[in-house]
């Protein structure tokens, strides 16, 4: 079974219309463009938080903001959008993923209210732009530390240097 790719009033609504589905919901965000075992265990740790993981999916506009091109690398994403969903979305701890426009996730957490945000062991509290909304409505932050110390960035780099 396979993940569904939701429009965010899609998702609201079927959070509110089958809540034994989702809740407690966990919710992490990120622009996941090239997908790596760092990517696939921080999944599944978050999965194991709660009943449903929704992802927040960076646009490509969004990641285009967030991750500015760097001389001699490949501009940002590597992977489109669509196609960076459509993978998430096949992957077993992912029950759905929902692309947004912004360089934060303030919207989706507002709207979602999920009962955990998780981030990666990288970011801290003080860090993490979206914890204050999590807390206003009592919301838990989790943070999951990555057990395969990979990134994009470092892949590409890798990549480069042949």
């Amino acid at each position: 079974m396979t993940a569904d790719l939701y429009t965010l009033t899609q998702l609201q609504h079927d959070i509110t219309l089958h809540p034994e589905r989702w809740r407690p919901l966990v919710f992490t965000n990120g622009c996941f463009d090239l997908i790596h075992a760092g990517h696939v265990r921080y999944l599944q740790a978050a999965k194991a938080l709660g009943r449903a993981l929704v992802v927040g999916l960076n646009s490509d506009l969004s990641v285009q903001t967030i991750k500015p091109q760097k001389p001699g690398h490949p501009p940002r994403p590597i992977v489109p959008e669509a196609q960076r969903a459509e993978v998430l979305a096949t992957l077993k701890p992912v029950d759905g993923v929902v692309i947004f426009p912004e360089t934060t996730a303030h919207h989706l957490i507002e709207t979602l209210k999920p009962d955990i945000y998780v981030k990666g062991g990288d970011y801290t509290l003080e860090t993490l732009p979206e914890a204050p909304i999590v807390h206003s409505y009592g919301g838990k932050v989790a943070f999951i530390n990555i057990e395969v110390p990979s990134s994009t960035s470092a892949l590409i780099q890798r990549i480069l240097n042949g």
